[in-house]
């Protein structure tokens, strides 16, 4: 199913207006999931090589400047991807954020998740706050 719902991305309607780029992250931005036993039976290079042709497949019908982009949101246990007229150094998080060009460490921490959509706690609570969160990484392609 989550194989399915990827390759879909390369037929939705896209919203770009560098004038508003909120109305791009409401329209653009997809959450896609898998249930445990789904994620078994994936493998994170198929999981790759179906975005990858989604970005393929949005750069030959549309017209760019535009980032499609990728990222694993722990919170929710799932990959969400969107597609902005900002580039890959603008992209509108409310953290820190690191644009790469490396899409499978992203999926293997989803694929690996072993409680999905719920964030851990160490045996003494949540992870501390004097310990700040490393950059959320975020797999970046520019579609011209």
């Amino acid at each position: 199913m989550l194989l399915d719902f990827i390759a879909e991305l390369a037929t939705e309607e896209y919203l770009l207006e560098p004038a508003d780029h909120l109305a791009e992250v409401r329209q653009n931005t997809w959450s896609l999931g898998a249930s445990p036993e789904e994620r078994t039976g994936l493998t994170a290079e198929g999981v790759v090589a179906a975005f990858e042709a989604v970005a393929r497949s949005l750069d030959a019908r549309l017209r760019g400047p535009a980032t499609f982009y990728v990222w694993h949101d722990r919170q929710a246990g799932a990959l969400r991807s969107s597609l902005t007229s900002l580039a890959a150094d603008e992209l509108l998080f409310g953290a820190e954020y690191e644009p790469c060009g490396e899409l499978g460490p992203i999926v293997e921490g989803f694929l690996a998740d072993p409680s999905p959509g719920f964030v851990a706690w160490s045996a003494l609570g949540p992870v501390s706050a004097d310990e700040p969160d490393p950059p959320l990484s975020v797999w970046v392609r520019t579609i011209s």
